[in-house]
């Protein structure tokens, strides 16, 4: 059951069919794409990048004839983690847990806490006993997971995961759970305290933001969706550990991986724009990048 909740903390940590399709490369300037083709001088292996948000209801699932084709031609494909690594959920659900010997109740008052067991209930069913031991910053991932208003969202990563395996494609990870783990540790708790509470009493935008995200990000809009992110919850002030230190840190790691093979990249969309984002850390060490529809 541990086993299962890591899953959902996951795809909170980190939040949409034609074979042989012809792919259209078109200029930069149009940047409505979630979809982005690399290229070098230097190599004849062409690699992609794709955009995700890590879960959106089924009917707003965006994945065109493009995408699956970029999909289909890549010989490897390359998530934020090796998701296929069994002991990435072990990982991540050890990591969760609160090693200061806390529990949750230490963070709330009794009738903060009472309120959370509240909104547990009835959100999901689940009893907030479960997670007792879990750091606070776990809690507030299962809160993020559960914004989408469908019963059963999907999850790209997952979506990706499985047709890259029914093609007996290698699955790669440009970074360990360690690493993941280690930047959500970096917030404040005090900062993780107040975003729950201002969820669960629905004084916070989360529900509209997350809204307003998933349309953007239907649209395909990588500027907008990068000003969006970065006005969400103060993430402005956060962006080196969020995002700019981690793009910096996979550019190499990337073009270790695509030297001698197609890949193809899978992560956040938040990760693609704004000058250090992966698109323009790309472009710098000489690779075309260029937009697919």
């Amino acid at each position: 059951m541990y086993i299962k909740k890591s899953i959902k903390i996951i795809a909170g940590l980190c939040f949409l069919i034609l074979l042989g399709t012809k792919l259209y490369a078109q200029t930069s300037e149009n940047n409505k794409s979630l979809l982005w083709k690399i290229s070098t001088k230097n190599s004849t292996h062409i690699s992609y990048l794709f955009g995700t948000i890590h879960l959106i209801c089924p009917d707003e699932f965006v994945w065109t004839p493009s995408m699956h084709s970029a999909l289909n031609i890549s010989e490897k494909v390359c998530f934020e983690m090796k998701l296929d690594d069994p002991s990435i959920m072990m990982e991540t659900a050890l990591a969760m847990v609160n090693k200061e010997g806390k529990s949750l109740k230490d963070y709330f008052t009794v009738e903060q806490y009472a309120t959370l067991e509240k909104y547990f209930k009835e959100k999901s069913g689940m009893d907030l006993k479960m997670f007792e031991r879990l750091k606070p910053i776990a809690l507030q991932s299962l809160i993020t997971a559960d914004l989408s208003e469908c019963p059963t969202p999907v999850s790209y990563e997952d979506s990706i995961m499985k047709m890259a395996k029914s093609a007996d494609k290698t699955i790669l990870g440009l970074e360990t759970p360690k690493e993941q783990i280690d930047v959500l540790d970096s917030q404040p708790t005090d900062s993780v305290i107040k975003d729950i509470l201002n969820e669960i009493e629905k004084k916070s935008d989360a529900d509209d933001e997350y809204k307003k995200l998933v349309s953007i990000y239907k649209s395909q809009d990588l500027p907008e969706l990068y000003t969006l992110l970065t006005g969400i919850n103060g993430l402005g002030n956060e962006m080196g550990n969020f995002l700019d230190n981690r793009n910096t840190k996979w550019i190499s790691r990337m073009e270790d991986k695509m030297k001698n093979n197609s890949v193809f990249f899978a992560v956040g969309a938040g990760h693609l724009w704004g000058d250090k984002g992966v698109i323009n850390l790309l472009r710098k060490k000489g690779y075309t990048v260029e937009a697919i529809h």
